[in-house]
């Protein structure tokens, strides 16, 4: 995240498609959690809440827990905790 989709498209349902596919691939790959930075009047419609929450911290301390935030999947272990790192393609953005 953020999830962008053109203003012309807004309101139409084509955020919410997006977003429940990602989830679903997700939850396909039996990943154990989605995090993404956004706002926090969109996502937790999702069931996205403070990443913090689940024992998640974000890799830039001064994104609050408010827009880092994170959703459980089926995939989910216990374990996993600590400090969010992104994938190395995004690392190199």
């Amino acid at each position: 995240g953020p999830l962008g989709v053109l203003p012309q498209w807004q309101r139409r349902g084509v955020g919410s498609a997006l977003m429940h596919a990602v989830l679903g691939a997700a939850d396909a790959r039996d990943e154990g959690l989605v995090a993404l930075l956004g706002h926090p009047g969109y996502y937790p419609r999702f069931g996205f809440r403070a990443a913090i929450d689940h024992g998640i911290t974000p890799p830039v301390p001064d994104w609050g827990p408010r827009y880092f935030m994170a959703r459980r999947l089926n995939g989910w272990d216990p374990s996993i905790r600590g400090e969010f790192t992104y994938a190395e393609p995004f690392r190199q953005l």
